[in-house]
């Protein structure tokens, strides 16, 4: 799987094919995280909800890991129009399947549109290795599409997955063919749904997860 073609396009692709529907996705939980201090952002691509998490956690150390070269720089090209300096920011270029998390530190993990690229059996390896690097009270925060369960709803996301994965698997080498919901996954390691917004008559969500009980 590789982006590093769509990198220089994503953003107007976005502006064009949904406006600003997915940056909201991506922030609508973001002032709810407001005390993390080690943040791990996967799949991150240009970097625009790394401007957003920036902004509104000055002091937290972020590591921003993407598949993409391409990707990367362009997260860095903006954040640095935020902070020159980058500092606090570590970026890094790794393959998330091949790549071994550092040990339990991070408080807030974050996976916008990016756990839709995998299969099942890869889906269940990467959250259990990125849960294997969460603190005993981490938040993971994601924004992803979904598939609602009947109606008009159901058949207007059906066509649209059909067209969207048939795109990124020509022009990515996209691994996953159809969307696995995470859900299953994220609860046998011990993470707790604690909040969902749907927009788009259910065809995007954004969660609030958090490790153990309270």
């Amino acid at each position: 799987m590789s982006f590093d073609a769509l990198a220089a396009h994503y953003r107007w692709m976005e502006r064009v094919l949904a406006g600003n529907k997915l940056q909201r996705c991506r922030t609508a939980y973001l002032a709810q995280v407001a005390a993390s201090q080690n943040v791990l952002l996967l799949g991150e691509g240009n970097g625009r909800f790394l401007v957003e998490c920036r902004r509104a956690l000055p002091a937290a150390r972020l590591t921003c890991l993407d598949a993409s070269g391409p990707m990367l720089a362009l997260a860095r090209r903006r954040l640095r129009r935020l902070d020159p300096t980058t500092a606090g920011v570590e970026f890094v270029h790794a393959d998330v399947l091949e790549w071994t998390p550092p040990a339990p530190a991070f408080d807030l993990i974050v996976t916008h549109f990016f756990l839709d690229c995998f299969r099942p059996e890869q889906l269940e390896r990467i959250v259990a290795s990125i849960a294997s690097a969460a603190s005993a009270r981490a938040v993971w925060l994601l924004a992803d599409f979904a598939v609602p369960s009947r109606g008009l709803a159901r058949c207007r996301a059906q066509i649209i997955h059909r067209m969207m994965y048939a795109f990124f698997r020509a022009a990515t080498r996209l691994p996953a063919r159809a969307l696995t919901p995470p859900d299953d996954f994220l609860r046998s390691n011990h993470f707790v749904l604690r909040d969902r917004a749907r927009s788009e008559w259910g065809l995007l969500h954004s969660d609030r997860w958090e490790r153990g009980g309270r």
